[in-house]
């Protein structure tokens, strides 16, 4: 899938200090992206705090993106679980037209076994009308999938078309890569690795930094996609320290520190999550400077 080549960013939510969803500050960054470089937009993943937010807000953000995008960019919308059966019930009934695909998580918490894995991703592509990107986040969900799992899912079911990796492990990353059906994308889900991942034979990243600094980002994944490595290894570690940095106390807190410093919303998240410390505000404040 051509569309999801390149630089994708997982769109966060942005809170007024009520608590409530801001849509005008969700249209200014969802311009951001577009001004900046970005190639795609993924709609209520992990960083959008997803599992903080009633059915009625996820429509709000849904609706407010489909407008702010306005036809300009793809767009790709997070729909998973570890209800194999809720999952596939949104499937069937949700209008899906405005998106190119959808990016579904491989089931937390229930700790499956990778036959598990298997048998929830079939019963997901079956009720997909659109192609599948699965998502491996083990420091999230507790279970890797492993890349024979995500091999035998890819050659098994046409319409799971790429793979959100995201173990940090670069190992696992190549033998994905090496071992992939032609035509399936091998997508970073860790900033820090996506150039070493890209050069391995990756398609690009679904990225957190590169919502925060998406020109700089998207140029290291266009100049690392043509190979051009010196110039694309510059900005990778032009970026380094701010990758570390936002994710340093939790994501989207470190984020979502950067868009308040930009002035494109609020820092505001919504409990468990707390604000990055004062130290980590300072320091994020002098990267955005100094860059």
């Amino acid at each position: 899938m051509q569309s999801l080549i390149g630089t994708g960013v997982a769109l966060v939510t942005p809170f007024k200090k009520d608590l409530s969803v801001d849509t005008e500050a969700l249209m200014k960054i969802v311009n951001f992206q577009i001004e900046n470089g970005i190639d795609y937009l993924v709609v209520l993943g992990t960083t959008a705090e997803n599992a903080t937010l009633s059915q009625d807000e996820k429509e709000l953000v849904i609706e407010t993106v489909i407008k702010a995008n306005n036809n300009r960019l793809p767009l790709v919308l997070g729909v998973g679980g570890n209800n194999t059966y809720k999952v596939v019930e949104e499937l069937k009934t949700r209008d899906l037209s405005k998106f190119v695909a959808v990016l579904s998580v491989s089931p937390y918490y229930n700790k499956p076994t990778q036959e598990g894995v298997y048998q929830h991703f079939k019963a997901v592509s079956e009720a997909s009308p659109i192609p599948i990107i699965v998502y491996n986040v083990p420091g999230r969900t507790a279970c890797n999938m492993l890349p024979s799992t995500v091999i035998r899912l890819a050659n098994d079911f046409k319409n799971i078309v790429a793979i959100k990796e995201a173990a940090g492990d670069i190992v696992q990353a190549m033998k994905l890569i090496q071992g992939k059906p032609e035509g399936f994308l091998v997508i970073s889900g860790d900033d820090m690795v996506t150039l070493p991942m890209i050069l391995a034979g990756g398609s690009g990243v679904i990225s957190v930094i590169g919502e925060g600094f998406p020109k700089q980002f998207s140029d290291m994944v266009r100049l690392g996609l043509e190979r051009k490595v010196d110039e694309a290894y510059k900005l990778h570690y032009l970026l380094a320290d701010a990758i570390e940095m936002i994710f340093e106390q939790g994501n989207p807190a470190g984020i979502k520190e950067v868009h308040k410093k930009l002035g494109l919303s609020e820092n505001t998240v919504r409990l468990p999550l707390v604000n990055v410390n004062q130290d980590l505000v300072e320091r994020l404040s002098r990267f955005i400077e100094k860059l």
